[in-house]
């Protein structure tokens, strides 16, 4: 096995990512679950997206949740946007990281952002410069990086070409979305590899989703690679509207209970992510994926040491 990094960093996406593929709950509810996490150790949080309430209800309250969430010092927390009119309101709410999401594939971009590839990426140049007029960050993800329920396989050439051109753009982070479940350890290294090969220095953040059961073996691939940077959601909690049969993000805490045991630090205190998970349970109104939270105290391992 190759040397793997002493730490990364993990970005809880429960509060967005998940919620939004989750029936809508309370808006004490999901301010309830923000704060939780926000106590976990975790250090980035994506906390809202300001979107259309027509296209995704359950986000409809992102401007209250985020006035009445703690913010907790240490903690930096992010919003998705789709378009200049959100990042608008996400700078209005004080938020300076913002994200903007593009996909790969052109018929998923259609679906969700009702354009093309092509045409999005001429308006989130527009919109970078928006985000830095206002000393904001742009990160860009680009969804259906591993393969997309429309079109099938995706080129890594065509996503490497993609961060060719928001990089050039001004993009200041990179994420690459697993968002149909398509990824395994083979098409994470050969998008990497595709990537690094264009540039070198970008920053790599891979989210992955477990639709298919790959994604603790594509964090393993990632880490060989040397990426330190993740997504992951609370409980498993998550999936994407637009991407039928797509359920199931990487639960953070089977992320950080491999992680540990590998002797990776994560900063995260493991029980009381597990606590946050029963909470998300509780919320939700369901059982969720994860399998550390189905696991008794007896059956999880101690990590190992660094």
């Amino acid at each position: 096995m190759a040397e793997l990094p002493t730490s990364v960093s993990i970005r809880e996406v429960g509060p967005r990512d998940g919620l939004q593929n989750e029936d809508p709950i309370p808006t004490g509810a999901k301010v309830r679950l923000l704060d939780a996490l926000s106590r976990t150790g975790v250090r980035r949080i994506e906390a809202v997206s300001f979107v259309h309430p027509r296209a995704i209800p359950q986000m409809a309250d992102a401007d209250e949740v985020w006035q009445r969430a703690a913010k907790v010092d240490g903690v930096r927390y992010s919003a998705l946007v789709p378009n200049s009119k959100g990042a608008q309101r996400a700078l209005a709410a004080g938020f300076t990281e913002i994200e903007v999401v593009v996909s790969a594939s052109d018929t998923h971009n259609r679906r969700n952002v009702n354009r093309g590839t092509d045409e999005s990426l001429d308006d989130i140049a527009e919109l970078i410069d928006l985000l830095h007029g206002a000393d904001a960050t742009a990160e860009v993800i680009i969804a259906t990086s591993f393969g997309c329920p429309y079109e099938g396989d995706v080129d890594p050439a065509r996503v490497a070409a993609i961060v060719e051109r928001v990089v050039r753009d001004g993009a200041d982070r990179v994420a690459f979305g697993d968002t149909t479940g398509m990824g395994t350890p083979r098409r994470v290294r050969d998008l990497v590899t595709a990537v690094r090969d264009r540039d070198a220095d970008v920053p790599v953040l891979l989210h992955f989703h477990n639709t298919r059961g790959t994604a603790l073996a594509n964090l393993l691939t990632a880490l060989e690679l040397g990426v330190t940077e993740f997504d992951a959601s609370v409980g498993g909690l998550g999936g994407c509207p637009y991407a039928p049969g797509a359920s199931g993000n990487l639960a953070t805490e089977e992320a950080v209970h491999m992680l540990h045991d590998m002797g990776v630090d994560t900063g995260i205190d493991l029980d009381a992510l597990i606590e946050v998970a029963e909470l998300a349970e509780e919320l939700t109104g369901r059982r969720l994926p994860s399998g550390v939270l189905r696991a008794g105290p007896r059956t999880r391992l101690t990590p190992s040491p660094t």
